[in-house]
């Protein structure tokens, strides 16, 4: 790819440039499966200290990384999406937050309106502190209130993660309104909403009794 292409298709959004450990030697990367991989992308994006996001797939063999197989849940990957960040600008607790306030936690056989093994929620971490402090995240929000059913998203060990294809990078910036359509219908704006306005109201505080005349 010619260089100068490169650089308008990362100043759109299109293309994310190539962070090396010798450019960024303290970035990081965190692993996290939350139904379409699509619809986790944006919010990661968007916050600072993430320097890159990739989607693609984790749990399987690099024989069925690919999109038509493992759309049809023949193999044992999940869509999943490698957030890269730099742990001096934002915490791993952070990235566990955005991730929560994307997925249905309760859901247990996939997100939303798609169901099946490639769309199922799970958190894998990298070693025993991020483990640690998968585990002790999942354990708060299930004391939070905001949830009426167990949380059952599963943390488990990462394994090997394979890039998707080129054309599922940045699809919300790629067919915007095809992006939006399928966030809308398959349910997980609307939950995003209804869960948002549930926690800013468990914030907000106590009416003050007024004065009896």
């Amino acid at each position: 790819m010619p260089k100068s292409l490169l650089i308008a298709l990362v100043i759109l959004g299109l293309a994310a440039p190539v962070v090396s450990a010798q450019e960024n030697p303290s970035a990081r990367t965190a692993i996290f499966a939350g139904g379409c991989f699509w619809c986790m992308q944006p919010e990661f994006d968007r916050t600072s200290g993430v320097i890159k996001t990739t989607v693609g797939y984790t749990g399987g063999k690099a024989s069925d990384a690919n999109y038509p197989v493992v759309s049809s849940h023949k193999t044992q990957h999940r869509e999943a999406i490698e957030v890269t960040y730099e742990p001096a600008q934002i915490s791993y607790e952070k990235l566990l937050a955005i991730y929560w306030s994307n997925i249905d936690p309760t859901q247990a056989d996939g997100q939303f309106a798609d169901v099946g093994l490639s769309y199922r929620a799970a958190i894998y971490y990298g070693n025993d502190e991020e483990k640690r402090i998968a585990e002790a995240s999942k354990g708060a929000l299930g004391k939070s209130g905001q949830y009426e059913k167990p949380i059952v998203t599963q943390i488990l060990p990462a394994m090997k993660f394979y890039p998707a294809e080129e054309y599922h990078q940045k699809y919300y910036l790629k067919n915007a309104s095809d992006y939006e359509a399928y966030h809308v219908g398959s349910g997980r704006e609307a939950y995003q909403e209804k869960m948002a306005a549930r926690k800013q109201g468990s914030k907000a505080p106590s009416p003050v009794a007024s004065p009896t005349p």
